[in-house]
């Protein structure tokens, strides 16, 4: 809110002084508005999620015109599973009701997971990790919207072990690669 006062004081000060136009004022109030925007997304799934984060099983992150929360598979699945566990569900619940406010935005749920291969139990679904990594995503969309967050709003996508975050070569850097991301857009426009 601070920040949002400071700019539009400038704004206006400047405006007054001749500096800027009436478009350059408005644009600087409107990107204040939308910073404000922003910052009380974050706050919110963060004071949601102080548990999960100081658990490191989450974290959030403002991008320019984003928030990305990405949480560790296992905060979310069984091993080797694709439906939300208990666990899983109880940590969706906090951040449903924040999500299902948002409006002009869009919230993509991507599927992530490491390089090991799939093992013969889990074969027999799903032919290779891209399509257990999209099961997984699509398993949270569910969640989601069954909870009340609007399905226009969002979309599933699996990228299996194509976006490493880790490397593949340690069991730590495995673990870092299976994870969600919940990329929340159209935060700052």
């Amino acid at each position: 809110m601070r920040n949002r006062v400071l700019i539009a004081a400038l704004a206006t000060a400047a405006l007054t002084a001749g500096c800027v136009s009436e478009q350059t004022y408005q644009g600087e109030v409107k990107q204040a508005d939308m910073y404000q925007q922003k910052s009380a997304l974050y706050e919110s799934l963060n004071a949601k999620l102080q548990t999960e984060i100081n658990a490191d099983q989450a974290r959030i992150e403002q991008l320019q015109n984003q928030v990305k929360l990405t949480l560790v598979d296992q905060i979310l699945f069984p091993e080797g599973g694709w439906e939300i566990h208990r666990q899983g569900e109880q940590t969706l619940a906090k951040i449903a009701p924040t999500l299902s406010t948002l409006q002009g935005k869009r919230i993509v749920v991507e599927g992530f997971t490491d390089n090991v291969p799939i093992g013969p139990a889990l074969k027999k679904r799903f032919p290779s990790n891209w399509e257990l990594s999209t099961a997984r995503a699509t398993d949270v969309v569910r969640f989601l919207v069954a909870k009340g967050v609007p399905q226009g709003i969002l979309a599933a996508e699996g990228f299996g072990d194509s976006r490493p975050v880790a490397s593949n070569d340690t069991p730590q850097g495995r673990a870092k690669n299976r994870r969600v991301e919940i990329v929340i857009s159209g935060v700052n426009q």
